[in-house]
């Protein structure tokens, strides 16, 4: 858009950190602000004009120090932020009376990385000129395309192009860059150049909400990925952790983990790759106590999250300038009526029913989470007064939300399962992976007690310097049935005195203020909980499955079952369902299991009140029905409180039970096993 502009106000930032082209990358606060106006109609200069700002940190680094010749007693009784600006609006209408004006700065970073970013932490509204203003190297730039490139431009390079002298009396060094700039403006609107000044840079005073189709194509140099949100952040947060510069309509996705909740990270797009490249100039600043990092990602990463196929996502969504909140934890009777009822009468839902879209499975079924539409900043505010409240008999939980994430909750419920349910199929035995070491080696270790939202990256940052240890590739996390963190992980290490190291440094250590408990592991009790089995106290015990009797004989020793969860029962194993494993998979190393005779064990020492399901629990993996044992009864009919037997179908597996359980503990004394 073209613009006429009376006059131009060249303006220099400083700040009590690092300047040139580091200048906001440390977060260090404004310290003075210089600024001089330049009549474009009249080709004249008018006065210079400072002032300086107190910062709530009156520290002052070396390099500010030396490079602005500003002292610390200055400043310190100087106006905050909120007022300097105050005078620097003022005293400017009061000089151009009336005339149109626009800043020119050199560079980008003054105004995008520096007096934006402050404002908004301080909760600063800025004067309208802030919005918009030229960059000087790059006005520059257009009318001599030969001089130096764009990057290596500044003041200095551009005075010399121009056979400019710099005044050398200014009392300060922005003074003097303020008096630099001014000439070169006055060179470029002179003749013979004769350049007028025309296309300001703007700068966004809001982030506006939008969609993004999977087809779209977007470029991978606008887009970052930031880590180490708080949970609760918004779009509208990340628009003003990334305030002065420009994202792109729709351009702020949040990710979600596997449960559907927000992991902390979020891709943001930008409208072109010089936003981008100072958005990662932002790395480990601050949003309230955390600091966000900041990393290149790419469009394919960006589509994954935001784009959408939906037709009904795009129509909820088609209403612009609405505020979302996500409901979760509704029940799966819920209505909009309920869901309305809910929420009226201090926080009407834009639109009625047609604000309101539910969540659910691609066969109808619903997941308990909605999107809600509120018309302003007030509604959604009282919505989410509204957290925890009850509806029905549950209680419900208010997230303000995105458009990216409504896409991504859409596509994650109705595209697929989380978790692919299918018919366990009967496969051939794998060989062993090479990196599975002989049995008994115990090089691995097991995490127990992690966070649920536990990474792979929080586990390596646990393990400390023990992260050199680790085998390529393997972290291993255990997820339960419904295909969730279980709070378990296996870690394979290099050797088996590291593993040992790991679990004696590592035992007990914090993580997201939870300790976590190491052990020292097999890689063969690692593969048997990561096929479905268990390891606690009872001992090892793979993952079973039901076979029919009459078809065990069709499979061969080289056939394994796909490992199913059996279903609870109260009391144990009915007698009709035959367990059988083929242990050939698990153990490779132990013959077949077929040819071995059985054997009698008696177990002594069992409590008086124990009975066949706690037996079967012992001696579970090991293929004994619960008409294979027997309790010994003492002469009063009652069941001892020392004795039992169990016949084991296998000898390999008697002797295997007695070296594994022998001397356990079982609610009472110690267990004692005795082959007969």
């Amino acid at each position: 858009m073209t613009t006429n502009i009376d006059n131009l106000v060249v303006l220099f930032a400083t700040t009590s950190g690092a300047s040139g082209d580091l200048l906001g990358s440390d977060e260090k606060e404004l310290i003075q602000l210089v600024w001089q106006v330049v009549d474009l109609a009249n080709k004249k200069t008018g006065k210079l004009n400072e002032v300086f700002i107190r910062p709530k940190h009156l520290e002052l680094t070396d390099e500010c120090k030396e490079e602005s010749g500003v002292a610390e007693e200055t400043i310190s009784s100087a106006e905050p932020l909120g007022n300097a600006l105050n005078q620097f609006n003022q005293r400017l209408i009061a000089e151009v009376d009336g005339a149109s004006l626009c800043l020119c700065t050199d560079g980008q970073l003054h105004i995008r990385q520096v007096i934006h970013p402050e404002a908004s932490s301080k909760n600063i509204m800025l004067p309208e000129c802030f919005y918009s203003f030229f960059d000087l190297r790059k006005e520059f730039k257009k009318n001599f395309p030969s001089s130096a490139d764009l990057k290596d431009l500044d003041i200095q390079v551009m005075a010399n192009y121009l056979n400019i002298t710099t005044d050398s009396s200014a009392d300060t060094s922005a003074a003097l860059n303020v008096q630099s700039m001014a000439s070169i403006v006055l060179a470029l609107i002179s003749e013979p150049v004769c350049y007028n000044f025309t296309h300001p840079e703007r700068v966004n005073e809001k982030f506006e909400t939008g969609t993004c189709s999977k087809m779209e194509r977007v470029d991978d140099n606008t887009v970052i990925r930031a880590r180490g949100l708080p949970w609760q952040s918004s779009d509208q947060d990340i628009a003003r952790f990334f305030r002065g510069l420009n994202i792109a309509k729709g351009g702020a996705a949040l990710c979600l983990n596997a449960q559907g909740r927000r992991n902390g990270e979020a891709l943001v797009r930008f409208v072109n790759e010089e936003h981008r490249d100072l958005a990662l100039q932002r790395h480990k600043h601050h949003m309230g106590n955390r600091y966000i990092e900041v990393y290149k990602a790419t469009g394919e990463d960006f589509l994954k999250i935001a784009g959408g196929t939906s037709n009904e996502v795009a129509h909820f969504l088609s209403k612009e300038n609405q505020i979302i909140v996500r409901m979760r934890g509704l029940p799966f009777t819920a209505t909009a009526e309920d869901v309305l009822l809910f929420f009226s009468p201090a926080c009407p839902v834009t639109g009625g029913k047609d604000g309101i879209l539910f969540v659910k499975y691609p066969d109808g079924r619903p997941t308990g989470d909605a999107f809600v539409l509120f018309s302003c900043e007030e509604y959604a505010q009282n919505a989410l007064k509204k957290h925890k409240e009850i509806l029905g008999k549950r209680y419900i939980e208010l997230f303000k939300s995105t458009a990216a994430e409504v896409q991504q909750v859409l596509n994650r419920y109705t595209s697929a399962p989380l978790i692919p349910i299918a018919p366990a199929p009967i496969i051939p035995v794998l060989p062993q992976p090479p990196f599975v070491p002989p049995p008994g080696v115990r090089d691995c270790v097991r995490l127990r007690g992690l966070p649920y939202i536990a990474t792979i990256e929080d586990i390596l940052e646990f393990l400390g310097e023990f992260t050199a240890d680790i085998r390529p590739h393997g972290v291993h996390m255990v997820l339960n049935q419904q295909g969730r963190p279980s709070g378990d992980s296996f870690i394979q290490m290099k050797s088996a005195e590291r593993a040992f190291m790991t679990a004696q440094k590592c035992h007990k250590k914090t993580m997201k203020d939870r300790y976590v408990e190491v052990f020292q592991c097999s890689a063969e009790e690692m593969n048997i909980v990561l096929m479905g089995g268990t390891l606690n106290r009872n001992g090892l015990s793979p993952p079973p499955s039901v076979v029919p009797a009459d078809a065990t004989a069709l499979y061969q020793p080289q056939v394994l079952l796909n490992p199913r969860p059996m279903q609870p029962t109260p009391a144990f194993y009915p007698a009709s369902a035959q367990l059988f494993m083929n242990y050939t998979a698990y153990y490779p190393s132990a013959p077949t299991l077929g040819a071995q005779p059985g054997a009698l064990v008696r177990m002594h020492g069992l409590a008086y009140n124990n009975g066949v399901k706690e037996i079967l629990n012992i001696v579970q993996g090991y293929q004994s029905p619960p008409e294979s044992m027997a309790l010994v009864n003492s002469l009063c009919g009652q069941p001892s409180s020392s004795d039992a037997l169990v016949t084991l179908p296998a000898l390999l597996s008697a002797k295997q039970s007695l070296q594994d359980r022998g001397h356990m503990h079982l609610g009472g004394p110690f267990l004692d096993l005795q082959l007969l």
